[in-house]
């Protein structure tokens, strides 16, 4: 359940019923229904609401951040309010732009060159992903091996490596692996994971960009099966844990 006290912290004192029904019903009902929406879909349906009634205040701004937190990246919310300016209205959209470079500026403050280079946007595997991930193939001589940069937050669906298991070479950030049924291992650079065949798992970027060398090892008829994706329950979770530490 989502726990909001913007409401009883902004309006306690004046509204204490609207106070109530934002944090206790909006956010602790509606919002924390992730088994019908989840929240990533929830925030950008909320921006797009939001804009297409030109409003560019705080309340604004908050859920950009929060789509962000949960995923949405950079180049989807600009092509959300582009898209949307064709249906809400030009000036509206034009109104939100300074306000999305402002929430993903500390992106670019962020981001470094990873150790094996950047490459390309994921694109060909983006559906089995939250989030932006980067692709920079190293070899495909004997052994495949890529680099695979995420972007904060962004992590790979749970899935399963069938025939030939893989290889992680952590080089840059900070990172998780879990294992199904097992807790999540932080990683950071110098850490090495082996990720066993027929095992389903999930690997990706913790609050910061996160690399990784991919190795594929060559197993006759391999293959990879991809499954649901990392809901943002469990992932919060996992940050959740990492603070109170």
């Amino acid at each position: 359940m989502i726990k909001q006290t913007a409401g009883r912290d902004g309006l306690g004192d004046l509204a204490p019923k609207f106070a109530q029904l934002n944090d206790d019903v909006l956010f602790g009902q509606v919002w924390s229904r992730e088994d019908r929406l989840s929240l990533r879909d929830r925030s950008m349906i909320t921006v797009v609401a939001l804009v297409s009634k030109g409003i560019t205040d705080n309340s604004l701004k908050y859920h950009i951040q929060n789509a962000k937190n949960h995923g949405v990246t950079k180049t989807e919310m600009v092509e959300i309010i582009t898209h949307i300016a064709f249906y809400v209205g030009w000036p509206n959209a034009w109104a939100v732009f300074p306000m999305v470079r402002e929430v993903y500026a500390q992106d670019a403050v962020n981001a470094k060159e990873p150790l094996f280079g950047l490459g390309q946007p994921n694109d060909a595997y983006a559906a089995y992903f939250i989030g932006q991930s980067y692709l920079n193939p190293l070899t495909t001589q004997g052994v495949t091996v890529c680099n695979v940069t995420f972007e904060p937050r962004c992590r790979n669906n749970w899935h399963i490596h069938h025939g030939g298991g893989q290889i992680l070479l952590c080089t840059d950030g900070e990172g998780w692996y879990q294992q199904w049924g097992q807790p999540a291992r932080s990683l950071h650079p110098g850490d090495v994971v082996y990720i066993p065949p027929e095992v389903k798992h999930w690997h990706g970027a913790a609050e910061d960009w996160f690399s990784h060398v991919a190795i594929e090892i060559p197993a006759p008829g391999a293959s990879n099966e991809w499954l649901e994706p990392v809901s943002d329950e469990e992932y919060n979770m996992l940050t959740q844990m990492q603070t109170e530490e």
